[in-house]
């Protein structure tokens, strides 16, 4: 059983094995979507091998579509070469289900895989060719955040940005240089009107996509080097889109023990690969069954009915809030909780937290009692039963190899937005009091006691890469397990960082319950299970 046009010619000894495999004919959607695209994806990782094509599959095999997915990887093209093209451009997806039982799906909805390099012509003019039709309806990314910035540390751009933006649009070097390349390949075929869709799990991605786009065009227009209506029609959203959304599924890296699973079902060649630039893909990718994708429904050239595979589509202003709900209060500060305090007490799975009675009243006091009183409802989507499933089916999921070390990374970027815009909620509102925030304060004294680098049983561990994680740790250096200290002393210029809560813990009166906590937690061995124990009975 090889994952290949050859290998599932076999269909009896797939569909023996448990696979589910693609209903259509799928020469015939190749040659339809290959003459008339309709969606192109940027970023060919496990996100969108997980969730993107799987809905395109589930609706080719409803007959609901009739062409499927181009995918375009512009940061590491070996996933292209070692990957993609050769297993012709199938997947395994494996959704790990909290009741226990393992979905594996053939996914073949992608029918095209190049990579975005400006160098290789032939590959460059075919996504020219692809921008340029009048059928392509939307262009997504997965590609990370950071992959829509320009700048350098200092403000300025990257010498990448710098070069293209002095070159032009022939053969830029730059992610998004190549990316409004194409663009403007798609302006000269006749200003035909296109969504760009960030895809990627953060604020307001829209704005960030536009952003960067917009640069180039008034870069090269300015520059001399493009037409000078091309800024015109990108800053156009009859022309030119930029929708926000909101993603929401779990897919960790790839996990020998469901690379095993499929290798007693008969698979062949299941090897992961790592590429020069250390990307970790494989044949398959595992994920949890829950997923939303909710989309701003601005698409200029229309769109299909994709509501039909799931996704909501809505305005700006509800996607907004259903942003806010997910990673201020629902599902991404509970996460935190849990990574941190994981780390502390030698947890190495998400899942198996949720069995400390101490971490689950510790999620579930943040999320119900702390964090529900100021979320926004969407109305597309229920808070309180959001929170239901991320703490009753998602997190307790056995089957997902989440750990608390991944998510623990970049911690200092995300808890002035998990937890400090609640802060500032209650600290607006005449209904609430500061003052009866009395977990998420402990969450700030766990991570502080997280950056000593000593667990709980007095072990030293490596923190998660974090871009502050050097200065942060910097401020409990000479902090000793078990050793007196004055901790406002100590804590009071990190507590006082807007920057780094949201809020300036010391102005708002919180830096002495953090403090308090922060005293406990560091009391000696044992000392972070018993703090937790005692503040969550």
């Amino acid at each position: 059983m090889k994952l290949n046009n050859k290998g599932l010619e076999n269909k009896n000894a797939w569909e023996a094995a448990g696979y589910a495999l693609p209903q259509y004919d799928r020469e015939t959607v190749a040659a339809r979507t290959k003459q008339n695209p309709f969606w192109i994806h940027f970023g060919a990782g496990n996100i969108f091998r997980a969730f993107q094509a799987n809905v395109v599959q589930d609706l080719l095999n409803k007959g609901d579509l009739d062409r499927g997915l181009v995918v375009a990887e512009g940061y590491d093209y070996e996933i292209i070469e070692k990957m993609n093209h050769p297993h012709d451009d199938y997947s395994i997806l494996v959704t790990l289900k909290a009741n226990g039982t393992v979905e594996k799906t053939v996914v073949g909805s992608v029918m095209e895989s190049l990579a975005l390099d400006s160098e290789d012509d032939a590959q460059f003019s075919r996504l020219k060719e692809i921008f340029s039709a009048d059928s392509l309806q939307m262009a997504t990314f997965t590609i990370t955040e950071k992959g829509y910035n320009l700048y350098g540390s200092d403000g300025s751009f990257m010498p990448a940005v710098a070069a293209d933006m002095a070159a032009g649009p022939q053969k830029p070097a730059s992610y998004i240089g190549k990316v409004a390349s194409l663009l403007y390949a798609r302006f000269l075929a006749g200003e035909k009107p296109i969504a760009m869709v960030s895809m990627d799990n953060c604020s307001h991605n829209g704005d960030k996509l536009a952003a960067a786009i917009t640069a180039f065009a008034e870069g090269w227009v300015k520059n001399g080097l493009a037409d000078e209506a091309f800024e015109a029609y990108v800053k156009t959203s009859g022309k030119v889109s930029f929708p926000w959304t909101m993603i929401d599924k779990i897919t960790p890296r790839p996990d020998a023990s469901i690379e095993e699973i499929l290798k007693k079902d008969g698979v062949e060649e299941l090897d992961p690969v790592v590429t020069s630039k250390n990307t970790y893909v494989a044949p398959f990718v595992n994920a949890e069954e829950c997923q939303y994708l909710v989309i701003e429904d601005n698409f200029p050239n229309g769109r299909p009915a994709l509501e039909k595979g799931g996704l909501i589509f809505t305005t700006r202003e509800t996607v907004d809030k259903v942003e806010k709900m997910k990673v201020c209060t629902c599902l991404n500060p509970l996460h935190t909780a849990l990574a941190v305090y994981g780390c502390l007490l030698g947890y190495n799975l998400i899942s198996e937290e949720m069995k400390n009675p101490s971490l689950k009243k510790l999620v579930e006091v943040i999320g119900y009692k702390e964090g529900l009183p100021v979320v926004i409802n969407p109305g597309i989507l229920d808070p309180k039963e959001f929170i239901d499933t991320v703490l009753n089916v998602r997190i307790p999921n056995p089957f997902m190899p989440d750990t608390p070390q991944r998510i623990a990374t970049d911690t200092s970027q995300k808890l002035a937005i998990r937890f400090g815009e609640t802060i500032k909620a209650y600290a607006a509102a005449p209904s609430l009091n500061v003052a009866d925030l009395k977990l998420i304060p402990l969450v700030f004294a766990g991570w502080l006691r997280y950056l000593m680098g000593v667990d709980d049983n007095g072990n030293a561990f490596t923190p998660s890469p974090d871009p502050m994680l050097a200065e942060a740790s910097s401020y409990v250096a000479d902090v000793k397990l078990g050793e007196a200290f004055d901790a406002k002393k100590t804590l009071a210029p990190i507590l006082s960082n807007a920057k780094i809560w949201g809020v300036d813990l010391c102005a708002l009166g919180m830096d002495t319950l953090v403090c308090d906590y922060f005293t406990e937690l560091t009391a000696g061995t044992g000392a972070v299970a018993a703090t937790l124990a005692k503040y969550t009975a």
